[in-house]
């Protein structure tokens, strides 16, 4: 499978959030809330629009602590002296990231709600004293968490949830990703069994690739998987297969 990013409608939506946070009145509603469902690229986006913009990425832990945060971003960022107390380095933290203003990403964010959401007030104070954008990820879920916290909720400035990819978007990546060619009809049914889930897209892909060189196909077509197994359900505990009247109505 080809190593490429694929542009989705979630992807298009996140990147004008970000564009409308950046642009944003309050210097202080810095942060923007992606939240959804698992699966559907939520973190991978996120880690794309990082790498391209240099905005640092982390991933939250269960045990996070605001000094294990503050060391943790700033071992991250390599050039920030990690010793002294928790008040040092909070202020070169503060000083670094005013200057570089680059975005933060904190994905798992459900885990700086724990200890009455200690974690996340330091992040809220790094976005409002540094003032810049904070990109929080998590399950659909969280929003309902982060409104219990009045003065971190009303620094949202934009809230994104990612919804299931289209049919558009999952031909756009099989053909995009696949190094063997599909038809529309196939694509159809990988949009069908994934059920828009873009992990679950990538596996599917992989797995007709692989079936298509085993069977020395230059294309692959509904009617070369009927019946074949191209993802797993695993709280039904079946496969998924490609229907037998796919192509004519998937």
């Amino acid at each position: 499978m080809k190593k490429q990013f694929v542009k989705t409608e979630n992807y298009s939506r996140f990147v004008a959030a970000v564009r409308a946070v950046e642009q944003r009145g309050a210097a202080e509603a810095g942060l923007l809330l992606l939240h959804g469902l698992p699966g559907l690229g939520k973190s991978h986006t996120a880690d794309r629009w990082a790498v391209d913009t240099g905005a640092i990425f982390l991933r939250a832990k269960v045990d996070w602590t605001p000094r294990y945060f503050l060391k943790d971003l700033a071992a991250t960022l390599r050039t920030v002296d990690t010793s002294g107390s928790s008040q040092q380095l909070f202020g070169r933290l503060l000083d670094h990231l005013a200057r570089s203003q680059q975005p933060l990403v904190i994905d798992e964010a459900e885990f700086t709600l724990a200890r009455q959401a200690q974690v996340l007030e330091k992040i809220r104070d790094i976005s409002d004293y540094a003032e810049i954008t904070v990109v929080l990820i998590g399950m659909e879920k969280i929003q309902k968490m982060v409104a219990r916290h009045g003065q971190i909720h009303s620094r949202i400035a934009q809230a994104v949830e990612f919804q299931p990819a289209t049919l558009a978007d999952v031909a756009y990546a099989c053909g995009l990703l696949s190094e063997v060619p599909m038809t529309e009809a196939l694509c159809a049914e990988v949009h069908r069994l994934s059920g828009g889930r873009m992990r679950e897209v990538l596996n599917i892909i992989a797995t007709v690739e692989r079936v298509a060189r085993e069977s020395g196909l230059d294309k692959a077509d509904v009617e070369h998987f009927r019946g074949v197994a191209l993802s797993y359900d695993w709280q039904m505990r079946r496969p998924r297969t490609v229907h037998a009247g796919a192509g004519a109505a998937a």
